[in-house]
């Protein structure tokens, strides 16, 4: 079961899973507060199963600084925690 955080976080079991996926307090409160969240998710496959060419153009998108010279694996990190 999910902690209480009080009124500050919407979705209270939302925000624990991000947690414990190592989302950092700020971005988990903001995605469990977001309208909607508890809809979302799962419509796209995880980072990995993205080419590399897809992921180089999610980068672009978010102005990821140092994309065009990172790894696969970078880029995924950068994206995470972007």
């Amino acid at each position: 079961m999910a902690k209480n955080h009080g009124s500050s976080i919407k979705n209270d079991e939302q925000y624990e899973a991000l947690r414990d996926d190592g989302m950092s307090k700020e971005k988990a409160a903001r995605i469990a507060n977001s309208p909607g969240a508890s809809e979302r998710g799962g419509a796209s496959p995880p980072y990995e199963e993205w080419t590399k060419d897809e992921l180089y153009t999610r980068a672009q998108e978010l102005d990821i600084e140092g994309r065009a010279s990172m790894t696969k694996a970078e880029l995924i990190r950068a994206l995470r925690s972007n």
